[in-house]
């Protein structure tokens, strides 16, 4: 069995585009459109990765992560941002909220491949 990824964007297009990445790579894909759903997903569902839009309705990704962090379950999972984002500060954000890894958009799918591999060994 393939490991298991939460895709979490509020956009369906990017969802199926990074879905179809990692189901292509093998793994199980769940997907959520904001960081509430995906809450409500990862309360009954572990998964071994979780890759987050950072600009999303309800539930932001630094949100998300510093929710998912202040739980024991989710305190070693890989979160990786993947957004239009890059300024620094933003980044910084992430990192102090708690994200292992940070992909602009649009992104490369083999790199996000090789990204979610490597931090979901």
């Amino acid at each position: 069995m393939g490991k298991k990824a939460l895709t979490v964007d509020d956009s369906k297009t990017m969802r199926d585009m990074v879905s179809f990445t990692l189901k292509s790579a093998g793994f199980d894909v769940i997907e959520a459109e904001d960081g509430t759903e995906a809450m409500k997903v990862l309360g009954t569902t572990p998964v071994d990765v979780v890759v987050t839009d950072l600009n999303m309705p309800n539930m932001n990704g630094i949100e998300l992560i510093k929710q998912l962090r202040s739980h024991p379950t989710h305190k070693g999972t890989p979160i990786l941002m993947l957004t239009t984002e890059s300024d620094g500060s933003k980044k910084e954000e992430g990192k102090v909220a708690g994200a292992t890894g940070w992909i602009v958009k649009p992104f490369q799918p083999d790199k996000l491949v090789a990204v979610v591999k490597k931090v979901c060994p």
